[in-house]
């Protein structure tokens, strides 16, 4: 476990703030400058070396895999070992971004790197260096934590002088949406859904990792690269121009 070696990406939602443009295609599908929205994460993990993915659809989501093909490929023409954890087809919804993981559990390893799909950070560098640092650590999580943008000025967690994500605190930066995770997580005491989610529990992420992290087991660091929640048609059009 010395480089980075596998990625789950989170692909599965709705999409509500972007209709109309996500009443046929699924957002992460979505084309900045391009590309699809998810295409550029591929590209960066297996720029990377992290060429083992777990993508999970719910809404449309046959349309992932078939704008991947089979064998998948980043742009560059590298090929990608990409398995689809499909919740629509499971379960009729989207399990949220907790409940996903859970359920892709059993494809994933003791750590993994965690994305969404919907967020726009071209330059994010995947660091095989963090990522062996996360290993020889006892924390269950290490998040990339970003400036507050307008639509999220009051942020989501603090950044302690000794590296551990604060749940609350006066400072508070936005998470990125990247991050290290252990398996660990998700399964009991902090986790209690079953491994795998055989029922199909929809679950948020934000209060395992508040738990954790008043444990003191969630290190942080902040990142000031291109990072942009596409989240609106005006932030995509913006960003398109």
């Amino acid at each position: 476990m010395a480089s980075p070696a596998q990625a789950i990406i989170l692909a599965a939602g709705r999409g509500q703030r972007m209709r109309p443009l996500t009443d046929h295609t699924p957002k992460p599908l979505l084309k900045v400058r391009g590309r699809p929205l998810l295409q550029w994460h591929v590209d960066a993990l297996s720029a990377a070396g992290v060429n083992r993915l777990v993508i999970n659809t719910a809404w449309l989501g046959e349309q992932i895999p078939a704008h991947f093909g089979h064998p998948a490929q980043a742009s560059d023409g590298e090929s990608v070992d990409v398995t689809f954890s499909a919740e629509g087809e499971d379960f009729g919804y989207a399990l949220e971004t907790a409940g996903g993981i859970s359920r892709a559990l059993p494809l994933l390893e003791e750590v993994f790197w965690v994305v969404a799909g919907d967020v726009y950070a071209p330059d994010f560098p995947f660091d095989a260096a963090a990522y062996a640092r996360f290993v020889q650590s006892e924390h269950l999580a290490h998040l990339w934590l970003v400036p507050n943008p307008p639509h999220n000025p009051k942020g989501d967690f603090g950044l302690g002088t000794d590296g551990l994500a604060i749940n609350g605190g006066t400072e508070r930066l936005t998470y990125s949406t990247i991050g290290l995770y252990r398996r660990e997580l998700f399964l009991a005491p902090w986790c209690d859904i079953l491994p795998g989610n055989p029922q199909g529990t929809a679950a948020p992420l934000a209060p395992l990792l508040r738990q954790a992290m008043d444990a003191g087991r969630v290190s942080a660091e902040r990142y000031d690269g291109t990072w942009i929640d596409v989240g609106t048609p005006q932030r995509l059009d913006e960003l398109n121009r």
